[in-house]
């Protein structure tokens, strides 16, 4: 393709040299610039794509891309208006508008993307339907598993992977859409057919400064549906319990609004009948005057309000409730999501969960509440780098509806620990609880918690899921919170044997 094939964007400022160049490829990373390639020069947070711009021309770059006229000695330039809007304009061009050849649902919302994304493929899978997802764990389709460096990518990656999959025959993509790929233009252009909304609570302050622009970015992915290149019928699937979900309703005639909820019977789809049991949820599902049976893994209201967006999505793209149902019963563990670890023959539970915003917290700690185990013990951290405000608000939540708390270290990123724990401190300390230990070591507040564990006691290691790494400074540092729980039960297991073997009573905490 010629470079003057991609002019028509309204969003050009300048042109500077040979339109007929050539284009073999697009790249936004100077590492991965080859002959004839596109070389987008973005601005980050941490540095600027500018300072690349001799190595990605030296690398074969002939056309390069910026947000300011800058020197080069490149075949040609473009400068834009906004180079992530363009980015995603060419991307989608060059793939030959891959998103076209595809059903595309997103999801959005503060908590349970994952999860939702999780609960749509097993459903369509059951289906012998196979799709693609990208979202917070990889991005996937058949046997391909690529690592996930966001939860949304950048639109480059989104319409090659597009590509990828429809070149594969995949029909159905499923995709986690983030505030920030939405702030930032990842997702401009992308022609969804539907979009789910599960909830808004407070999370990514630090970046959206406040609830009214947090709102406003996740609006923006409603908001441009249906203005796309395909036909056929628009849908938003979404929480009519949640307040800002019912703000999403009031959107334009050309695309229908379908609202689900575990309270509100004149919904299109409901949940009632709900019972939870550390094994199952089980609860009935009715829409359009037919009921069903459902029975899964996941447990809590939260996992009852992601299997109803999930279904919905399923539902409106075509697919019965019966047939949907049984893809729900049979959906697995979502990796880090209320993943139980084998505590072996000690008749005590442990869960790791990716819960790390005080909502999600609450939610997973509402759950094991209802279960009625004898002692909750919770450990827990907050990211460095991140919104404050949220900290003493999960301590509060945490020394409340545990027995006893562990606070310790999360992904400190540039932040002191030890700070970072002195703000969720603040929340304890209001509320005058004692019922916490501050054991800065991740490792060794989990070793604690399990040690700490007697029979019918639940462990809760929140924060993290299926994280396999901490950040501390700018580095990432292998770890795993399932790994060093499953150590440490091992290794009460043998003590507890030792002591049965010399006839002495096991150690316990007061």
């Amino acid at each position: 393709m010629k470079l003057k094939e991609f002019l028509s964007n309204k969003n050009i400022i300048i042109t500077i040299g040979d339109m007929d160049t050539e284009i073999a490829g697009i790249s936004y990373d100077s590492r991965y610039i080859y002959k004839d390639y596109v070389f987008f020069a973005l601005p980050g947070y941490n540095t600027n794509g500018k300072k690349y711009i001799n190595e990605a021309i030296s690398k074969g770059a002939s056309v390069v891309v910026t947000n300011s006229q800058c020197s080069t000695n490149a075949k040609a330039q473009i400068v834009v208006n906004n180079i992530f809007h363009f980015m995603s304009f060419m991307c989608n061009k060059f793939y030959n508008y891959p998103d076209r050849e595809l059903y595309v649902i997103g999801i959005t919302g503060t908590n349970g993307k994952t999860t939702v994304t999780y609960m749509i493929e097993s459903i369509l899978k059951n289906l012998n339907i196979e799709c693609g997802v990208i979202g917070t764990i990889n991005y996937r389709y058949k046997d391909k598993i690529i690592e996930a460096i966001n939860t949304t990518p950048q639109s480059l990656d989104i319409f090659k992977i597009m590509r990828e999959m429809v070149d594969s025959g995949i029909k159905y993509l499923v995709m986690e859409v983030s505030s920030h790929a939405l702030s930032l233009g990842r997702v401009y252009g992308v022609d969804f057919d539907m979009v789910v909304f599960t909830n808004l609570t407070r999370d990514h302050l630090d970046f959206h400064k406040n609830m009214n622009n947090y709102f406003k970015a996740k609006f923006m992915l409603f908001k441009k549906l249906g203005s796309g290149a395909k036909n056929g019928e628009k849908y938003i699937i979404t929480n009519g319990d949640d307040k800002y979900g019912k703000k999403i309703s009031k959107i334009r005639q050309c695309v229908n609004v379908k609202f689900y909820s575990v309270r509100d019977d004149v919904a299109d789809l409901k949940a009632e009948n709900i019972k939870i049991t550390m094994k199952d949820n089980s609860f009935d599902v009715i829409f359009d005057n037919e009921k069903t049976k459902i029975s899964m893994k996941h447990i809590g209201v939260h996992n009852v309000y992601n299997a109803l967006a999930a279904l919905g999505a399923v539902i409106f793209s075509g697919i019965s409730l019966k047939r949907a149902s049984e893809g729900l019963n049979n959906f697995g563990y979502v990796p880090g999501r209320f993943e139980k670890i084998d505590t072996k023959n000690l008749n005590f539970e442990i869960i790791v969960d990716y819960a790390h915003t005080n909502d999600a917290l609450k939610n997973v700690l509402q759950a094991l509440q209802k279960i009625k185990f004898k002692k909750i013990i919770t450990v827990f951290g907050c990211g460095g780098d991140r919104d404050r405000a949220k900290r003493p608000l999960m301590g509060k939540i945490a020394v409340e509806m545990s027995d006893f708390v562990f606070v310790t270290s999360d992904n400190p990123r540039l932040e002191d620990p030890y700070n970072i724990i002195l703000d969720i401190e603040i929340g304890i300390k209001r509320i005058g609880k004692k019922n916490y230990k501050v054991v800065v070591d991740r490792e060794m507040a989990i070793k604690e918690a399990v040690m700490m564990a007697e029979q019918n006691d639940i462990v809760l290691i929140s924060g993290k899921g299926h994280e396999t790494y901490q950040i501390i400074g700018m580095k990432k540092f292998y770890f795993n919170d399932i790994e060093i729980a499953k150590k440490y039960v091992a290794l009460k297991e043998k003590q507890k044997n030792l002591l049965k073997q010399i006839g002495q009573k096991e150690f316990t905490f007061k």
